[in-house]
């Protein structure tokens, strides 16, 4: 059996209420989310500041660390430990990380919302990345726009507040978790963290499963979906050059602009399963 690490709960208050003035003149209040700065500290070595909800901050700080290639299996971590009072993620490892200086040395600020950072090594590393065979990862457009009528009746931090980006992993049309957070990174990797985390005998595998976002389709949100094995992802926003180079280098099949009955397909063609709906007539034709 596998040693998970022990973490603390400490979700955060999401949202905050403010006194706002509208287009009609008329004082009121609103909601808006929270943010505030999270210090990760590495066997008390400090690595870096996550801007965050604080949703689930302990699967934020794991899923962090696993995306960034930082360990290798969550065993390596003894404990999470998170305190608002001091805005701090106290990390223990059991027998620490190997040259973490070099490893994080070099920083690329990303575009990911209040500048996500991802370190340099990750991309040199893009050819060891090996994901499921067509065959064995699919996704058909019946099941896709289940999954977006799902995404859509959530009831989320967004729907309340706005301002903040949501991911949700699904195996087939039943969604397994959701996560929202300030930054679609930071989304991302909190569900990086809670596939690590479930029991069992090994972690949740993503080989079979497909990741919605609310958040464009960067080359960061390419490449973490790609080292947590999950071949499929669903954006209800765009792509970027980058995101879609990255995509087809490795194999996946990405999907944006993701909403209702419509979508677009930007590559890995050949894990989905298409069923195209009716030719539209115009007004005009008719």
């Amino acid at each position: 059996m596998r040693i998970l690490p022990r973490l603390t709960q400490c979700s955060a208050t999401l949202t905050h209420e403010v006194t706002v003035l509208d287009e009609f003149g008329l004082r009121r209040q609103m909601s808006i989310p929270a943010e505030r700065p999270l210090t990760v500290f590495v066997d008390k070595r400090e690595l870096v500041t996550l801007m965050t909800l604080g949703l689930a901050p302990e699967l934020l700080v794991l899923g962090y660390l696993r995306n960034q290639r930082l360990i290798k299996d969550v065993s390596d971590i003894e404990s999470i430990t998170v305190d608002w009072e001091v805005g701090a993620a106290a990390v223990r490892t059991r027998a620490g990380i190997a040259d973490i200086e070099e490893k994080t040395a070099q920083r690329v600020v990303t575009t990911g919302c209040g500048q996500g950072t991802v370190f340099g090594a990750l991309m040199a590393d893009v050819n060891s990345i090996k994901l499921p065979s067509a065959a064995s990862a699919r996704l058909c457009q019946s099941s896709l726009y289940a999954m977006l009528e799902t995404a859509r009746k959530l009831d989320s931090v967004y729907k309340k507040a706005g301002s903040v980006h949501g991911c949700a992993l699904f195996c087939g049309e039943q969604m397994l978790v959701h996560m929202e957070d300030v930054g679609r990174h930071n989304a991302i990797d909190s569900i990086a963290g809670w596939m690590w985390m479930q029991p069992g005998e090994s972690p949740v595998s993503g080989a079979d499963k497909c990741f919605y976002t609310t958040g464009r389709l960067t080359s960061e949100m390419v490449m973490k979906s790609a080292q947590m094995g999950v071949p499929i992802i669903v954006s209800r926003n765009g792509i970027t050059q980058m995101g879609h180079a990255l995509g087809q280098q490795l194999g996946l099949t990405l999907i944006g602009r993701a909403k209702g009955k419509h979508f677009i397909c930007y590559s890995g063609f050949d894990r989905f399963d298409a069923e195209p709906e009716p030719a539209r007539v115009s007004s005009e034709a008719s």
